[in-house]
């Protein structure tokens, strides 16, 4: 497999991550929710206007995988108060991590968590949280592989079905502190 690159993106970069973002999103979830439910998510949540909001946020970033110029999946991660829950906590939200369907299962996924981690550590933050849905076991096993655990839940609506995320969080102090030689 050619070299993946991970890459910050800007507003510059909207069309691209819409398309990214609608595609990954309906490939991982298409399949076990409705249609209907599926495309108010798409047409809501996945819009120009919504992801140029998110891209406008300070606290919140984007980056994209690439293999050359191709657009292989991506990540979107917040901190402060653009986080959706634990504000008030010195913590950095990995609020979306999607790969196209053909990559997936290539490590790709592990490169934007370490991406991640490396933001979270140079902010020196106290931990990396996400929410991820309780019947997406495949997501779960990767995040407890890498090192998070369950701390909560919440709901998450998909157009009109209420569904629960698993809160999961890993403290980023002793992962740190552990690297250190004494």
């Amino acid at each position: 497999m050619e070299k993946i690159s991970i890459q910050k993106i800007s507003k510059a970069d909207l069309t691209a991550l819409q398309h990214i973002s609608r595609q990954t999103f309906y490939e991982t979830f298409a399949g076990v929710n409705s249609e209907a439910d599926m495309q108010h998510y798409l047409n809501n949540q996945l819009s120009e206007a919504q992801l140029l909001n998110e891209l406008s946020e300070i606290n919140s970033a984007f980056y994209f995988a690439k293999q050359s110029a191709d657009v292989i999946g991506y990540m979107k991660i917040n901190w402060g108060d653009a986080q959706n829950e634990f504000k008030h906590l010195r913590s950095l939200e990995l609020e979306r991590i999607y790969m196209l369907k053909e990559f997936q299962g290539k490590k790709i996924g592990q490169l934007l968590f370490n991406k991640a981690l490396e933001i979270a550590t140079d902010m020196h933050l106290d931990c990396i949280w996400l929410g991820v849905w309780e019947h997406n076991l495949g997501a779960i096993r990767f995040y407890k592989n890498n090192g998070l655990a369950e701390c909560g839940s919440h709901d998450f609506m998909l157009g009109q079905d209420k569904q629960t995320d698993i809160l999961m969080k890993k403290d980023l102090i002793n992962t740190v502190l552990s690297n250190v030689d004494l």
